[in-house]
Order: C-alpha cells, then structure tokens, then sequence
C-alpha cells in the first residue's frame, strides 16, 4: 500500500507561487507514475499534472494541462520518494484542493490507483 503525504498548500495572493510536495511511503516509488489532480468546489476533479518513471518507455514523460502550462511545473526526486508541483503566478482560478497521486504503473498514462488527503491551495484575488 502507498501512502502519499502533500504539503505546501496554504493561502497566497493572484501572481505569487506555491510549490507542493508529495511524499510517498513506498520504496518503489521511482517506479510508478505521480500525478497532480486538482479539484474546486462544486467542480469535477482536474487532471493537472503529471510525470512518468525513468523507465517508461514514453517519449514526452511529463503531462501538463493547458489550463495551467506555462505557469505550473511537475518534477520528482527519487531519492527523496517525493513528487513536487511548482505553481507560479496564481490566479483565483487555481483555487482548489490539490491531490497527489501514484500511477499503477510508468506511464503518466496509466491508472491512478492511490490517492494523498490533499492540501488547499486559495489564491486571493
């Protein structure tokens, strides 16, 4: 069982960043896919970000939604089992609860089969 932990939500004004983590419990976390979803009240949840392992076989590793390219970046560190989300100048639409999550397998493709608690993220106009 993977147990993914996020931090570094909190409140910033439109235009400031934030960066997220994820720490995952399983030493096989360099293995698997991690994703970022994002989910705003009264919303579907979004599919926002996301990065396959050093071994999958995808030619583009990282996922990006349109919404948010050019402003937020997803990259992980092994050693650490952590997958992080940089977001970089906030809007109001950004408002949501992120939620980390670990792929069944390499790809960021894949299934997501475990899930953190989320952390809130509010931007202030």
């Amino acid at each position: 069982q993977v147990q993914l932990v996020e931090s570094g939500g909190g409140l910033v004004q439109a235009g400031g960043s934030l960066r997220l983590s994820c720490a995952a419990s399983r030493r096989t976390f360099s293995s698997n896919a991690m994703g970022w979803f994002r989910q705003a009240p009264g919303k579907k949840r979004e599919f926002v970000a996301a990065i396959s392992s050093s071994d999958s076989s995808d030619d583009d590793s990282t996922y990006v939604a349109a919404s948010v390219k050019g402003r937020f970046t997803i990259f992980r560190d092994n050693a650490k089992a952590t997958v992080y989300l940089q977001m970089n100048r906030l809007q109001p639409e950004d408002t949501a609860v992120y939620l980390c999550a670990a792929g069944s397998g390499s790809s960021w493709r894949g299934l997501y089969e475990h899930w953190g608690q989320g952390t809130h993220v509010t931007v202030a106009a």
